[in-house]
C-alpha cells in the first residue's frame, strides 16, 4: 500500500495578517501524489477518496513535467474542471 500526505486546509479565512481565524474558511481536502503515482490517473478512486473526505472538493496534485504541479479537482459526487479555493488550499499544503 502506497502512503500519502493529505491535508484538510481552511482557504479565505477570515482575520488578519497575523492569524486567521480557525473554522471561519472554505474547507478542501488535498492528497499530494508523488511523481508517477498511478492514483492521480485513477478517477474512480480518486472519486471515491473524494467522497470519503465529504467536502465540497478534494484536490489531487503531483509535480508536473509541463509545469509546476498537475491538479485533479473532485467533490464528492463528480470531476470538475475547476475550483479556486481547493487551488489556493493546495499551494499552501506544498509550501
Amino acid at each position: 500500500m502506497t502512503s500519502r500526505s493529505f491535508y484538510t486546509v481552511d482557504a479565505f479565512v477570515q482575520g488578519n495578517s497575523s492569524g486567521g481565524v480557525p473554522f471561519t474558511g472554505n474547507p478542501a481536502a488535498v492528497v499530494v501524489c508523488e511523481t508517477g503515482d498511478s492514483l492521480f490517473e485513477d478517477s474512480q478512486t480518486c472519486q471515491k477518496i473524494a467522497a470519503q473526505m465529504n467536502l465540497s472538493e478534494t484536490a489531487f496534485v503531483r509535480p508536473s513535467s509541463r509545469e509546476d504541479v498537475d491538479i485533479r479537482w473532485f467533490t464528492p459526487s463528480n470531476e470538475v474542471p475547476l475550483c479556486g479555493h481547493a487551488t489556493l488550499a493546495s499551494a499552501f499544503a506544498l509550501l
